[in-house]
C-alpha cells in the first residue's frame, strides 16, 4: 500500500508564505479586485513589476537558467495567497509555460527563454481545442514543414489564458503525427489572430488563438522526444497550483461567510447562532482543512513518480468540491443580497467552476484515481 499520508512544509515555503500573505492583502484588496475586473488587461501592471522584483517568476526555474531552483512546492504558498485575496496577473499562465520549456524545450530554448520568463517576461500556454478534451494529447491543431524550412500552423485554440499580454505563446500542435509543442513569438500573429472571450471569472483573461496561416521557425519546435511526458508534466503542474488557488479562496470565502454570520441579525439573533447555518459553515472549514493538507502533501511529494500524480489529483478533486460547497454556502446565507453581483461570494463560485472547467473537475479526476489506485 503507497504512502500518501505525508505531508512536508519546508523553511522556504514558510517564508514565502508570510511575505505573500502580506503582498497580497496589501495589493489586491476586494475593491482594486473589482476595479481591474474593468480593466482591459484584467491586473495591475505595477503590482506585476513588484511580484517580478519579488523573483517568484523564477522559483521553480533551475539556477543554471537564471532562476532560484527551488522547486514546485515553493510556489503553492504564493498561488494559495493569490487565490485568497484574488490577486489578478498573469503569474499562473507565466509559471506554466516555464515549466513546459523546463520538462520539454531544448537546451537552447531553455537557456534563451527560461532567463527572461525569471525577469518577468509574460508567457502562457494554448492547449484548449474545440473538443475540450483534459486529454493534453488529443489536439486537432496541426504544424506542417514548409519548403523553406518553416512550420505551418493550423487550427484553433480556445481559453487561452493572458494572451493577449504574452509575448510568448506556447502551443500545442500534431506534428508527424505526434503530439508536439512550438513557441509562438506574439509579434508573428496577425492582429485578429486573438479574440477575447468572455469566461465566467471576470478577474481572468482569456483568448481564442487563431493558428492558420502562422509560420515560425523549426527552431521553435520543442524538443519532439519529450513532448508527451511535458505535457504530462504541465497537466500536474496545471492542477497543483489550481488546487492551491482554490485553497485560498476557499478559506476567504468562509472568512466573509463568518464575517457576516457573526454580524447580521434575524428575528432578535444573530443568525450565525442557528444550527441550520452553523453547521455549514462547519463542514465547509472541515473540508479546507482536508484540502490544505491535500494541496501541501501534493507538494511535498509532487516529484515522487506515481505518488505525486495521485496526490495531486487528489488535491484537485477535493479544492475543487471544497470551494465550490463553501461559495454555494456563502450566496445562500447571504439571502437575497447573495444572489446579486455585488456580494462577493459569487467571485469565489466563478473561481470555482473555472478552474473545475481547466485540467478537470472533480469527478474526472476521481475516475482518474479508480485507475491510479485500484
Amino acid at each position: 500500500m503507497q504512502d500518501l499520508g505525508r505531508l512536508g512544509f519546508s523553511e522556504d515555503q514558510g517564508s514565502l508564505l508570510e511575505v505573500a500573505t502580506s503582498f497580497c492583502a496589501k495589493r489586491s484588496p476586494i475593491a482594486r479586485v473589482r476595479q481591474l475586473i474593468e480593466d482591459e488587461t484584467g491586473h495591475d501592471a505595477e503590482v506585476w513589476r513588484e511580484i517580478v522584483e519579488l523573483g517568484w517568476l523564477g522559483i521553480a526555474i533551475p539556477e543554471a537558467y537564471g532562476g532560484a531552483g527551488l522547486a514546485l512546492a515553493e510556489v503553492v504558498p504564493v498561488m494559495e495567497q493569490m487565490g485568497r485575496y484574488l490577486l489578478a496577473g498573469p503569474f499562473y499562465s507565466t509559471t506554466l509555460a516555464a515549466q513546459a520549456l523546463v520538462a520539454g524545450g531544448t537546451e537552447d530554448q531553455k537557456r534563451t527563454l527560461l532567463p527572461r520568463l525569471a525577469e518577468g517576461a509574460i508567457a502562457t500556454l494554448a492547449l484548449c481545442e474545440a473538443s475540450g478534451d483534459w486529454d493534453l494529447t488529443n489536439i486537432a491543431c496541426t504544424a506542417t514543414a514548409t519548403a523553406g524550412g518553416n512550420l505551418k500552423l493550423a487550427g484553433t485554440k480556445q481559453l487561452v489564458s493572458d494572451a493577449a499580454v504574452a509575448s510568448t505563446i506556447i502551443a500545442s500542435v500534431l506534428h508527424a503525427g505526434r503530439p508536439a509543442l512550438v513557441m509562438i513569438d506574439r509579434a508573428s500573429l496577425a492582429p485578429d489572430a486573438l479574440r477575447r472571450e468572455v469566461i465566467v471569472d471576470e478577474t481572468k483573461r482569456a483568448c481564442e488563438l487563431c493558428l492558420d496561416g502562422v509560420e515560425i521557425p523549426a527552431a521553435n519546435l520543442l524538443d519532439p522526444s519529450r513532448a508527451e511526458a511535458a505535457l504530462a508534466h504541465i497537466h500536474l503542474v496545471a492542477n497543483l497550483l489550481a488546487a492551491a488557488e482554490m485553497c485560498g479562496g476557499t478559506q476567504s470565502v468562509i472568512d466573509y461567510t463568518l464575517d457576516y454570520l457573526k454580524t447580521r441579525v434575524q428575528f432578535g439573533k444573530l443568525i450565525g447562532s442557528y444550527q441550520a447555518l452553523k453547521h455549514p459553515i462547519v463542514d465547509a472549514y472541515v473540508s479546507y482543512e482536508q484540502t490544505r493538507s491535500h494541496v501541501y502533501s501534493a507538494a511535498h511529494c509532487f516529484c515522487e513518480q506515481g505518488i505525486g500524480e495521485i496526490a495531486t489529483r487528489m488535491a484537485k478533486a477535493q479544492a475543487d468540491t471544497t470551494l465550490s460547497f463553501a461559495a454555494d454556502r456563502a450566496i445562500q446565507f447571504h439571502g437575497g443580497f447573495g444572489f446579486t453581483y455585488d456580494c462577493d461570494a459569487q467571485l469565489y463560485r466563478r473561481r470555482a467552476i473555472w478552474h473545475a472547467s481547466q485540467y478537470g473537475d472533480a469527478a474526472w479526476h476521481k475516475e482518474k484515481l479508480a485507475d491510479l489506485l485500484l
